[in-house]
């Protein structure tokens, strides 16, 4: 990967975390402040969810940070690189998971069947976004596998006399 592209992703993700920051500090409280008048409960379901939704992002986007490093540096193809990923299937299924739990929230009350729904499907994307993460980490394995059995079969080659 050329580093234009690792600056400019970098770039990219720098500038959501600072929006998603934005957001817990400024819209949350606003949302707060919107649902004044519904019963507390609610009011502290529908901002944690946003808070910690946007939360999920922000791991997301930082692990996907020191993965780009990892990539500058070359040194993408080993064990230590699982534990980001695992990290990121985590938080895309928390992602998941808060979706669904906001659509059932949503369900027995006034909102739309159709909003509810497209919230449904918002949980199943990020589910299915989180297992093609786990068939890209089972790639990631084959690969550090194929990278650690190059490097013996070149330290094997350094050590023979030809």
């Amino acid at each position: 990967m050329r580093k234009a592209t690792i600056v400019v992703l970098q770039v990219v993700i720098a500038i959501a975390l600072v929006g998603s920051v934005a957001v817990q500090a400024l819209i949350a409280p606003l949302l707060w402040l919107d649902l004044g008048e519904g019963e507390l409960l609610g009011r502290i379901f529908l901002v944690g969810v946003v808070v910690l939704g946007v939360g999920t992002l922000q791991v997301f986007g930082i692990c996907v940070w020191l993965l780009l490093n990892r990539v500058r540096r070359g040194s993408i193809f080993s064990e230590s690189s699982f534990l980001y990923v695992d990290v990121i299937i985590a938080a895309i299924l928390v992602a998941a998971i808060l979706a669904l739990a906001l659509a059932i929230a949503l369900a027995p009350g006034d909102a739309a069947p159709g909003v509810v729904g497209l919230i449904c499907g918002a949980s199943l994307v990020l589910g299915g976004m989180a297992l093609l993460v786990v068939v890209m980490k089972a790639l990631l394995r084959q690969a550090v596998a194929s990278e650690t059995e190059a490097q013996s079969l070149r330290s094997e080659l350094d050590n023979e006399v030809i």
